[in-house]
């Protein structure tokens, strides 16, 4: 599998599948979950997720991609930080790994992530990055492409010190 990393608009992006940072209700928030539900179509991606019924952390559901350059979106849901101790770290990880089975069950071979639970989640950037190289690095996948896409150079530094 090819990993690249970068800064920019996740929305943009050209891939089979792109990430979207969900809360439990898929109902659109702030964030990238914002940016996507906007860049897509806020009604026609609210209808979708309405259909979905939530979605649990740990978890991912796929929807169209609408008017996104991507096909679909899947929808993850991180975990709340609350220290590290409520099994944050292996619904994190969940999470990441149930992305890539919703993309091999689509048929996608390039899909962007952003950095889940990072934002107002409050999970630590260097401990969320640990879990997401290392399970999209060990997940078995058809995905042949994925790219991170970071939102700040801060986000992008803990990124590049951590892939090979």
């Amino acid at each position: 599998m090819e990993i690249e990393v970068a800064t920019g608009d996740i929305t943009a992006i050209r891939v089979d599948a792109v990430v979207n940072a969900a809360n439990h209700l898929l109902a659109g928030g702030g964030g990238v979950d914002g940016a996507i539900h906007r860049a897509a179509g806020w009604d026609e991606l609210q209808d979708a997720c309405r259909r979905l019924g939530g979605c649990e952390p740990g978890q991912a559901k796929a929807t169209p991609g609408f008017a996104l350059p991507a096909r679909w979106i899947i929808h993850a849901v991180g975990p709340v930080w609350q220290g590290g101790t409520h099994g944050e770290p292996e619904q994190l990880a969940a999470a990441y790994e149930r992305c890539l089975a919703a993309a091999d069950e689509l048929g996608a071979r390039s899909m962007a992530f952003p950095a889940i639970s990072t934002g107002i989640y409050g999970y630590p950037l260097e401990e969320a990055t640990d879990i997401a190289v290392a399970t999209v690095t060990d997940t078995p996948t058809a995905v042949e492409r994925v790219r991170f896409v970071c939102f700040d150079d801060r986000t992008l530094a803990a990124y590049q010190q951590r892939l090979p």
